[in-house]
């Protein structure tokens, strides 16, 4: 069993998910610090100097002051405020996600093919060539 565990860590595609895991999540750690100091900040101005970590609605009725306060004191909340940071956060990770992927499909459509296949006897030529190799036939230009 150990053998087994150890062959199935050492293929290439489960250490390339590990590392992709790690590089995730400080890639999510930078993004949360992108949208807490810098996305959010400008937005909040814009609104009337809002500071939307601290946005909730108290269902306890004791009206704390503060989002901290509620949460020492064991108050119910609903802490909207961070549901959105943490939304507009996923929407900067999908968007660059999207990017990533997009690149690299780009990349793997990449050179068009140096070779074509003979239509007499299907074998593969170079694209300049005006007679196949393996069937000798004659090709159009």
């Amino acid at each position: 069993m150990f053998k087994e565990f150890r062959d199935f860590v050492a293929r290439g595609n489960v250490i390339d998910l590990a590392v992709a895991v790690i590089i995730g999540a400080a890639f999510g750690r930078i993004v949360t610090s992108l949208v807490e100091g810098i996305v959010m900040p400008p937005i909040g101005m814009l609104l009337g100097n809002v500071d939307f970590t601290d946005l909730f609605i108290d269902l306890s009725g004791q009206r704390p002051p503060s989002l901290a306060e509620a949460r020492v004191k064991g108050l119910p909340v609903i802490a909207y405020g961070v549901f959105f940071n943490d939304v507009i956060s996923f929407l900067i990770i999908a968007f660059v996600v999207f990017l990533i992927v997009r690149q690299v499909n780009k990349f793997k459509q990449g050179t068009p093919p140096a070779v074509k296949d003979c239509p007499y006897c299907f074998s593969s030529i170079p694209l300049a060539a005006t007679r196949c190799s393996g069937c000798c036939s004659e090709l159009g230009a």
